[in-house]
């Protein structure tokens, strides 16, 4: 019995997609028989996890795919992109993307895709590093000025009492005209190709189930993620399981390009895009 560990967030539309997978409902075809456990974290631990390949199968910040890609590989399936929209700059009251420099911001992880957009669309400011599900206590008590936002905070910040200063994916959109890649999963290398093109299998499978079964997936969404209000919960995952979720395509494949080359630390030396195909 082969023993696979998959990681992702208790996001919405990440609980979504994995629900059918993770539950045993599609097939895993894989060389010998697997049992699966799920791991739930959030997404800058999933990110530091990945450095030392402690997942088998998990879901990562695409921005923080150039550290690892020597250890994963891309599924096409199953990434988080924004079609005009994304993580959100926020702050008490309105203020313009000027008036943050030299503030200090929340940002849900250094390895994050929200701290790597913050940097390049905002002025030069104090990243603070925060749990993303403490964003704006961050900045009601004092330990922020203004938070990069990310998950159902995109959806609920103004019900929060927070004006938004910059949508990061609207930025991203308005520069360079694609899609903006937020989360991606990946596979270890060393799994070898047969597993690694059995779990990409799976896992478009599972993205199928969850689509044509939404009530019985968006349950399973909402208990992982602590009983989510059934609206934001739905909101969010049509937002970020779209068709490009299904299949990154060209498309996704230029946006995942242009983030590496904007965003890595070694531009002369390009992440290869190892992207599993889909199905």
């Amino acid at each position: 019995m082969r023993r696979l560990t998959i990681g992702h967030s208790p996001d919405a539309d990440d609980a979504f997609m994995f629900y059918a997978l993770t539950a045993g409902l599609v097939p895993l075809v894989g060389p010998e028989p697997a049992e699966i456990t799920a791991v739930h974290d959030d997404i800058q631990s999933l990110n530091e996890r990945a450095q030392s390949a402690e997942l088998d199968i998990s879901q990562i910040s695409a921005a923080a795919y150039p550290a690892v890609a020597h250890r994963y590989r891309i599924t096409a399936c199953g990434s988080s992109m924004g079609e005009n929209y994304g993580p959100v700059v926020v702050a008490p009251r309105a203020m313009t993307p000027d008036d943050l420099a030299g503030c200090r911001i929340a940002v849900p992880g250094p390895h994050t895709t929200a701290f790597a957009l913050a940097r390049i669309y905002l002025p030069e400011f104090q990243p603070v590093q925060i749990p993303f599900d403490q964003a704006f206590d961050a900045v009601r008590d004092g330990r922020a000025d203004a938070a990069a936002v990310i998950h159902e905070g995109q959806i609920t910040y103004a019900a929060a009492g927070f004006a938004k200063v910059l949508d990061l994916g609207e930025a991203w959109f308005s520069d360079t005209g694609l899609p903006l890649p937020l989360g991606i999963n990946i596979v270890r290398r060393d799994l070898g190709d047969h597993w690694c093109h059995a779990i990409a299998t799976a896992l478009a499978a599972s993205i199928d189930y969850a689509r044509a079964n939404p009530s019985q997936a968006l349950a399973h969404a909402r208990a992982v993620g602590a009983d989510l209000d059934e609206d934001i919960t739905t909101r969010f995952t049509n937002m970020y399981v779209t068709d490009l979720t299904r299949n990154m395509g060209p498309r996704g494949h230029t946006a995942l390009h242009t983030l590496f080359q904007r965003t890595s630390n070694h531009p002369p030396h390009p992440t290869p895009l190892d992207i599993l195909p889909t199905p």
